[in-house]
């Protein structure tokens, strides 16, 4: 007689624990509260264990890689000390805009979507433009939205590709694993730029693009499944916000200004926003020097 194997329902336990750790997970939901309030999240302690290394813990806690490495600076990211401390970026200011439809803010490797429906915002780390290709300032809107988009290589790309490599691309590449956008794609207006996914795991929260912003393949779904046509987009660079909060805190966050924009070519940090904001207080200028010279992406709160 044959005896029927029964799954016992801790293996499907375990299952779903290993795909939620070998996943990105979906963006950060935070309620907005008051027009008042900028201060989002809270910053959160990683203890490494065995195995653990910057882009997996990236991908788990869905933060830009690049803002992983920012915050950690005094560790190698490829060989961590199993019991180290790793601060993990997800407490942050909202950038100084509208709150409307998708808001991305290349110093800090974020996109923000503004739900229209309620009062809470969607954060994700994006890939933008490597040096030299950046990503452009822009106001626009979602143009068109593509599943299973084919890539079709700028004659641009292809002169790059050739120089670099002695051969040129494809003409195009059909959707599949082998397609870099991904599975599903966001057009800002009419440009040639997009908002995608990526047959490429490593290059998300990172300067790696031509140009476009790359998602995790579960972040690019959600947003194509749930932000409609004309949805407002403003692509924007502010590597310094600051806020005060509750009408008493004094707080500032600092990024790595992308100098190879035009905008921010020269003193990129020390705005006279920043000066009024920071005042003359000796305690608050020694406290933000090291930061300015080494931005961290992380919120400080100025004190005596």
């Amino acid at each position: 007689m044959m005896v029927k194997n029964k799954k016992s329902p801790y293996i499907s336990l375990i299952f779903t624990i290993l795909l939620l750790f070998t996943q990105p997970l979906m963006a950060t939901v935070y309620d907005l509260g008051s027009v008042n309030k900028r201060l989002i999240g809270k910053t959160t302690m990683h203890t490494v264990v065995k195995g653990d290394y910057f882009q997996q813990l990236a991908e788990q806690y869905n933060v830009a890689f690049l803002a992983l490495l920012a915050a950690n600076p005094q560790h190698d990211p490829f060989i961590l000390k199993i019991g180290a401390q790793l601060v993990i970026p997800s407490e942050m200011l909202l950038p100084f805009i509208t709150r409307q439809g998708i808001v991305i803010n290349l110093p800090e490797l974020r996109l923000y979507y503004f739900s229209p429906q309620e009062n809470k915002v969607h954060v994700f780390p994006v890939g933008i433009g490597r040096d030299g290709l950046s990503t452009p300032l822009t106001s626009t809107v979602i143009g068109e939205k593509r599943k299973d988009p084919i890539w079709r290589p700028t004659q641009a790309m292809q002169e790059r590709h050739f120089a670099e490599h002695g051969k040129y691309l494809a003409k195009e590449v059909p959707a599949g694993p082998n397609n870099p956008f991904g599975k599903y794609a966001l057009r800002l207006g009419t440009s040639e730029y997009l908002i995608h996914g990526s047959n490429k795991r490593f290059g998300i929260g990172m300067r790696a693009s031509s140009g476009c912003i790359r998602m995790y393949d579960n972040d690019i779904k959600w947003l194509f499944d749930n932000v409609p046509l004309n949805t407002k987009v403003r692509v924007i660079n502010q590597p310094v916000k600051m806020s005060y909060e509750n009408g008493e805190k004094q707080l500032i966050e600092i990024h790595q200004p992308l100098t190879d924009l035009e905008v921010t070519k020269n003193n990129a940090i020390l705005t006279k926003a920043m000066h009024r904001f920071v005042g003359s207080t000796r305690e608050y200028w020694q406290q933000l020097l090291p930061i300015i010279e080494t931005p961290h992406g992380l919120v400080v709160e100025l004190a005596k």
